[in-house]
């Protein structure tokens, strides 16, 4: 049996040579993107894809020239969020042009492409070990999609990163020190422990933590137009102090996270629902939690520069 020190070199695979070609393509793919911000957390069902959307819309109102990179392959949703469900793909002379959404924001997501009643799948000869290659397989494609889709001339690309800590750390690995990274959590002692672990992990790196977002941090009663808790007052350790709805309404605090709190936004059902219909949010402008998000992306505006 040949042992991996008995291979020389690349073993004749050019692997060496077909890694840089596909680092100068995605490098030349992102020339014209000012910004490259990931949107992770580690913990899952904390909002990260509707938050992201719900970010990008709010800077596409300002005039900026937005793209979402939905990075979640196996678990897509921006597709759905931003209505491009079924959307062709139809190659260009050089690269293939993104759709758009209604407020003009370029999106790739594979929700465009498989079916939410189809998984995402690698054909291998090596069944039953999907463990071992299939993270491998999942960069290679994300390296294939920055390379050969038209990101054309961004101030911002967001990336729609799945859940679990250790994949926003694979990202980060993978992506380089030019990305940035926003992270999201909710008033739960359990998401902000999961968030701390991203934390800790991304301060290893070169990578620019700009900050983190809690994401329902009250229930917006329309009825009442008042925010009113969602979560029960934490009297865990390590705990933020608890702060009035309203007062607080997306403004940034102290952090016990040790990154700067870019703001919060509490849970709208009308939010939900835009989501599922992938309809531009523009009609919550006026609301709590379109306020939230308008000055959740100024300070997010703020702190790439």
């Amino acid at each position: 049996m040949k042992h991996y020190h008995d291979i020389a070199g690349d073993g004749g695979s050019r692997i060496l040579e077909q890694v840089a070609e596909q680092r100068d393509r995605i490098t030349d793919g992102l020339a014209g993107v000012r910004h490259l911000v990931a949107v992770g957390s580690g913990k899952g069902g904390v909002g990260k894809s509707t938050l992201t959307r719900h970010l990008a819309g709010a800077l596409r109102a300002r005039g900026l020239r937005i793209a979402i990179l939905d990075a979640d392959f196996n678990g897509p949703s921006q597709a759905r969020m931003a209505g491009i469900q079924g959307a062709l793909f139809v190659p260009g002379s050089d690269k293939v042009p993104l759709p758009r959404t209604r407020d003009g924001i370029a999106v790739f997501s594979m929700g465009s492409l498989i079916p939410e009643s189809e998984a995402l799948e690698f054909e291998s000869a090596a069944r039953g070990e999907s463990h071992t290659w299939r993270a491998t397989k999942e960069f290679a494609l994300l390296g294939e999609i920055l390379g050969a889709f038209e990101w054309g001339a961004l101030d911002l690309l967001l990336f729609d990163l799945p859940p679990g800590a250790e994949r926003t750390v694979q990202y980060a690995d993978f992506l380089g020190p030019r990305t940035s990274f926003l992270l999201v959590t909710i008033p739960s002692e359990v998401a902000r422990g999961v968030v701390a672990r991203s934390v800790a992990a991304l301060s290893k790196r070169p990578n620019r933590l700009l900050g983190y977002v809690e994401n329902m941090s009250g229930y917006y009663c329309r009825d009442c137009d008042a925010i009113k808790p969602l979560f029960a007052p934490s009297s865990g350790r390590g705990a933020s102090p608890r702060r009035p709805p309203l007062r607080a309404l997306g403004a940034p605090e102290p952090s016990d996270l040790g990154i700067p709190c870019l703001g919060t936004v509490p849970f709208d059902p009308e939010l939900a629902r835009h989501c599922d219909e992938g309809t531009p949010p523009g009609a919550l402008d006026e609301t709590p939690v379109g306020r939230a998000l308008d000055e959740i992306a100024q300070r997010l505006l703020e702190s790439v520069q």
